[in-house]
């Protein structure tokens, strides 16, 4: 029989299943109970997954929070970019928002101490894409996204919009320093 022309026996269904075909039905029956059980097994102990909040906001109230955030916290003003740094306590919540075309403010935290991260967005759809760690996350308007961060080198972070927002997408860069405590 070919899979080109029509069985000889209409009744297809009662024709027994051939043994390599059981075999191959098989493997595959058995790769999907394999990734079945390991997707929640990583997610619990595969240490890639953020844990992660998200509330319901908007713009306005977003963007107060920021704005107190940086008022209270701000340390310096960036030469090169203009936008404010802030350097907040450790353990604090810490606020960035995401409009067109910045990532605002610049964090300047401490290496190992924890940090509640709190991301949104001011008009579309932004990326929030932290290298060279890779951390990835989706910032949309209207929601507040959190998580937990500890970071653990000192140095420079880049934050890079990875999400297409319009023509000054390729000039969307953030700036999160840790410093040695």
């Amino acid at each position: 029989m070919s899979s080109f022309l029509p069985p000889a026996d209409r009744i297809w269904w009662k024709v027994p299943v051939g043994r390599q075909e059981i075999v191959w039905i098989s493997i595959a029956l058995v790769w999907c109970l394999i990734m079945f059980f390991m997707m929640p097994y990583w997610h619990v102990y595969g240490k890639q997954n953020l844990s992660s909040e998200a509330y319901q906001t908007n713009a306005e109230k977003f963007g107060a929070s920021v704005e107190t955030f940086v008022e209270k916290y701000q340390t310096r003003i960036d030469e090169q970019s203009g936008i404010p740094v802030v350097t907040p306590p450790a353990g604090s919540d810490i606020y960035m928002l995401g409009r067109l075309w910045q990532w605002y403010p610049i964090l300047e935290l401490e290496k190992d101490k924890t940090y509640r991260l709190h991301l949104g967005s001011m008009d579309w759809n932004h990326g929030f894409s932290l290298q060279p760690v890779n951390i990835n996350l989706q910032v949309v308007p209207g929601y507040e996204m959190v998580i937990k961060i500890t970071p653990d080198q000192a140095g420079e972070y880049t934050v890079v919009c990875n999400e297409f927002c319009g023509i000054g997408h390729h000039t969307m860069v953030g700036k999160i320093y840790v410093k040695e405590n």
